[in-house]
C-alpha cells in the first residue's frame, strides 16, 4: 500500500491559522478519499510558517469495483419511466433484468462501477480541497484566480511505495504538482527533492526546517527556561504566547535580552503584557523578588554574532515601547493620588449602553446594589459601596486605555496608590471575577459584594430592555455573567434570595421596555408557573415576569454547571421544583444528596414505590373526582404491612422535615430510605382497591401520605426510571 505526501509552500502563514489549517488540510482531504473509495491506516498534518504538510500511510493503491443493484419501474411501465430510469443508471434496456415480485413483475439494474488508481483521484480531491480551502481570510495575486491565504508557490504530491516514487499530475492555476520543495528562507532556500514522508523530513532538519510544531514549542520552551535557569531566573509561563511564537518560527533561535534598569519599576503586568503584545517577547523574572528583570525573544535564524545584532535591536524598540508604558505610569499615579474622582467624573461621558446611560449611571447602581447585598456576604456596607463607586475608575486610565487587558488590575494598584483600604482596593481587581470555567472566584466579603452586584446589573439590565441571549448569540456574554453569580454563591456558600436580590436590582433599571421583554419571555402563563414553584401567588405584571423568566435562565446555567459535575439533569429539575428554588446553595445541597440518594439501591426501590402509588392516586382521583388528601386512619388498617407502614411514615414524616429545615438532606434522604422496606412490603401484600370503600379509601389516603412525605424533599415524578 502506498503512502502520500503533500506540502502546500506558500509565503507566511499567520501563526493563529496554521494548526487549523492542517486540521482542515487533514479533514477535506481523508473525508474526500474514503469518499471515492480509498481508505487509509493513518494520517497526520505538520504546519510551519510557509507550509502545510499532510502525511497519509497506508492508503489503497486504487479504490476497489463496486457493484450496485437498483429497483426501476414495473414491467409493462410507460416508456418515458424506463427511459428515465436507464438514463440514471447508464444502461440500455435489454441489460435490465426482470424479476417477479409480490407486487407484480419489476425491472432490476446491477450496475458496475470500475475502480480508478489512487493518482487520479488524489488529484481530485486536492484540487477541490485548495480550491474550496476554508481560510478565515484569503488573497489573490497575479493573474489569477486561485484564493490562498497568501501567494501560494509550489505543491509537492508524492504517491510512495517499496518499487519508488511517483508525483500525482496535477496542475491548480499554473501550479503544477511536483516531488520537490525549499528549505529555511534565508539559511537553506535551494531547491529539495524528496522520495517519502521520512525523506521530507529529514532533508527539511537538515536544511534548518522543523516541522513539527510542537516540537517547535518543546525546544523554544526548554532552550528558553534553561537560558533563564543559568542566570538565577526563570521564565514566565505563557502558554497562548509560546505556541503564537512557534508558527512565526521554522528554526527557532532562543535569545536573551535585558531590560533597561529605569523600567524595572514598572508593575509586572504591565512589563509583561507591553511585552508579550507588542513584541512576542517572554518575561523572566526573578524569584526572589518577583520582577521582571530580562526577556526572552525567539529569532528564525542563527547568526555569525550569536544574535548580538538581533538582541540590540529588540531592546531599543522595548525601550521605546517601555519608556510610553512608564509615562502613562506615572501619569496614572498622580491622578490616582489625587483621589481618582477625575477618571470616574469622566466615565459620565462614557456610554456603556444606549438604553442602559453611561459608565457612570451604571456605576451608582452597582454601588446601592452593592450596599444592599453586603450584609449578605458578610461586608461592611459602607465599604462595599466605596469600593464599587471606584472599582470602574481604571477605565479612564491612561494605561487602561493602552492596555485594555490590565483593567481591574491597574484599578488595584491605583486605589493602593491613593490610600484606600486594601479589601476596596482589591475589590477593584476582583469584581471581574470569575470570568471563566477556571478563573479564581473571589472570597473577600467586599469583592463578592461588587462582584455579585456588577453581575446583576449587567444580567437585570439586558433582561429589562430584552436583549437576552437567543441561540448560539450572546453579545453581551451574559451566559459568563450568570454562570459568574453561580459560582461566587457556591464558593462562598451563601444565602442569597435570588428573587430578592434581582428585584432590586431591576428596581433603578429603564422600565419603558419592560412589556416587550415580559413577552418575549413568555408572558403570564409562564409566571405564573414560576410563582407556583414558589409558593406564591403573585399578581401579574411585567417587572415580576421578567424576574421570574431571568430566575429560570439562571435555573438553565446551573444545569449545565451540575451536568458538569455528574448531577443528571432529572435531579436537578426534582429539586428546581421545589420551594426556596432561588436559594441556589440550597437547591445545590438538596440536588447533590438527592443524586447519591438515586445512585443508591433504597434510592431507586423507592423511587418505583414511589411512583406506584403516586400513579395508582393519580387514577383514582381521577375517576372519582376527589382529592385524598385527609391522612388515613390506623384503625381501618386490614393488614400487618399496612400498619408497619403507617408506623414508618409517622416516624419518618417528623425526621425528614427537621432534617430539611436544618438544610441536612443527607439525613432526609436517610429517613426517607427506611420507607423503602414499608412501601415495598405493603404493594406486595395487599390490593389498594378493595372491593370495601373503607378500605380502599383508607389505603388511597395512606399513599397520599407516602406522596406528601417523599416529596418535601423533590418532586420525585420528574426522575426517570
Amino acid at each position: 500500500m502506498p503512502d502520500l505526501l503533500i506540502e502546500l509552500f506558500s509565503e507566511e502563514i499567520p501563526a493563529r491559522m496554521q494548526r487549523r489549517a492542517g486540521d482542515d488540510l487533514k479533514k477535506r482531504m481523508t473525508d474526500g478519499l474514503v469518499e471515492a473509495g480509498l481508505t487509509y491506516a493513518g494520517a497526520h498534518a505538520l504546519s510551519t510558517p510557509r507550509r502545510l504538510t499532510l502525511a497519509i500511510s497506508g492508503l489503497l493503491a486504487a479504490s476497489p469495483t463496486v457493484r450496485e443493484e437498483r429497483k426501476g419501474p414495473k414491467v409493462g411501465a410507460p416508456d418515458k419511466a424506463i427511459e428515465g430510469f436507464l438514463r440514471g443508471a447508464g444502461l440500455t434496456r435489454d441489460q435490465l433484468e426482470e424479476r417477479d415480485t409480490p407486487k407484480g413483475a419489476i425491472y432490476f439494474a446491477s450496475i458496475e462501477k470500475p475502480g480508478r488508481p489512487a493518482a487520479e483521484i488524489i488529484a481530485e480531491v486536492l484540487e477541490t480541497t485548495i480550491r474550496n480551502f476554508p481560510w478565515p481570510k484569503s488573497m489573490r495575486w497575479g493573474t489569477g484566480s486561485l484564493k490562498w491565504v497568501r501567494p501560494l508557490h509550489s505543491i509537492l504530491c508524492l504517491l510512495s511505495d517499496e518499487a519508488g516514487a511517483e508525483v500525482v499530475p496535477l496542475d491548480v492555476d499554473g501550479i503544477v504538482a511536483g516531488n520537490s520543495t525549499r528549505g529555511h528562507r534565508f539559511m537553506a532556500p535551494d531547491v529539495i527533492t524528496v522520495s517519502s514522508f521520512d525523506d521530507y523530513a529529514a532533508k527539511l532538519k537538515r536544511a534548518f526546517v522543523v516541522l513539527d510544531p510542537d516540537e517547535r514549542a518543546d525546544a523554544i520552551w526548554q532552550d528558553a527556561s534553561n537560558q533563564a535557569f543559568a542566570n538565577g531566573l526563570e521564565l514566565v509561563e505563557d502558554k497562548a504566547l509560546l505556541a503564537e511564537v512557534a508558527g512565526l518560527v521554522e528554526h527557532p533561535v532562543v535569545l536573551m535580552g535585558t531590560i533597561d534598569e529605569a523600567f524595572l519599576s514598572l508593575p509586572p503586568e504591565v512589563l509583561q503584557t507591553s511585552m508579550r503584545e507588542h513584541q512576542k517577547f517572554f518575561s523572566v523574572r526573578n524569584p526572589k523578588t518577583t520582577r521582571i528583570e530580562r526577556f526572552v525573544t525567539v529569532a528564525n535564524r542563527a547568526t555569525a554574532d550569536n544574535g548580538a545584532t538581533i538582541l540590540a535591536g529588540n531592546q531599543k524598540v522595548l525601550s521605546a515601547r517601555l519608556a510610553d508604558a512608564k509615562f502613562f505610569w506615572e501619569n496614572d499615579l498622580r491622578t490616582a493620588k489625587a483621589g481618582m474622582g477625575k477618571w470616574t467624573e469622566a466615565l459620565e461621558n462614557v456610554t456603556f449602553h444606549n438604553k442602559l446611560g453611561t459608565q457612570a449611571d451604571r456605576i451608582n447602581r452597582i454601588a446601592a446594589l452593592a450596599r444592599e447585598i453586603a450584609p449578605s456576604v458578610g461586608a461592611d456596607p459602607d465599604r462595599a459601596e466605596q469600593a464599587a463607586r471606584i472599582a470602574k475608575a481604571d477605565l479612564s486610565s491612561e494605561m487602561v486605555y493602552e492596555f485594555p487587558e490590565l483593567q481591574g488590575l491597574m484599578g488595584r494598584y491605583y486605589a493602593e496608590e491613593a490610600g484606600l483600604p486594601q479589601d476596596v482596593a482589591n475589590a477593584c481587581e476582583a469584581h471581574y471575577s470569575p470570568q471563566g470555567p477556571s478563573d479564581d472566584v473571589p472570597s473577600e466579603a467586599v469583592s463578592v459584594a461588587v462582584a455579585l452586584a456588577d453581575k446583576l446589573d449587567t444580567l437585570t439590565g439586558f433582561w429589562a430592555i430584552d436583549e437576552k441571549p437567543t441561540g448560539s448569540k450572546d453579545p453581551f456574554a451574559l451566559r459568563r455573567a450568570a454562570l459568574g453569580v453561580i459560582r461566587l454563591i457556591l464558593g462562598n456558600d451563601l444565602k442569597i434570595p435570588l428573587v430578592d436580590a434581582m428585584k432590586t436590582a431591576f428596581g433603578p433599571q429603564p422600565s419603558e421596555f419592560l412589556i416587550r421583554s415580559a413577552k418575549s419571555s413568555g408572558g403570564e402563563a409562564k409566571f405564573q408557573a414560576a410563582t407556583k414553584v414558589s409558593g406564591e401567588h403573585l399578581e401579574y405584571d411585567e417587572k415580576k415576569a421578567v424576574v421570574f423568566d431571568l430566575l429560570s435562565f439562571f435555573h438553565d446555567r446551573l444545569k449545565v454547571f451540575l451536568r458538569e459535575q455528574g448531577i443528571r439533569h432529572d435531579v436537578i429539575d426534582a429539586c428546581i421544583a421545589m420551594d426556596g428554588n432561588d436559594d441556589l446553595t440550597l437547591l445545590v445541597k438538596r440536588a447533590r444528596a438527592l443524586e447519591d440518594f438515586m445512585k443508591s439501591d433504597d434510592g431507586t426501590n423507592l423511587l418505583q414505590g414511589y411512583k406506584r402509588a403516586n400513579n395508582i392516586l393519580i387514577q383514582a382521583e381521577t375517576k372519582d373526582g376527589v382529592e385524598y388528601s385527609y391522612g388515613g386512619d390506623v384503625k381501618f388498617a386490614k393488614d400487618a404491612t399496612e400498619i408497619a407502614l403507617f408506623e414508618a411514615l409517622a416516624l419518618s414524616e417528623g425526621a425528614i422535615s427537621s432534617a430539611i429545615e436544618a438544610e441536612d438532606f443527607a439525613a432526609a434522604m436517610g429517613s426517607m430510605a427506611a420507607l423503602r422496606a414499608p412501601i415495598d412490603a405493603f404493594f406486595e401484600a395487599v390490593q389498594v382497591n378493595d372491593d370495601n370503600q373503607v378500605v380502599r379509601r383508607n389505603r388511597l389516603n395512606l399513599l397520599h401520605q407516602i406522596r406528601q412525605i417523599c416529596g418535601q424533599v423533590a418532586d420525585l415524578t420528574v426522575i426517570e426510571g
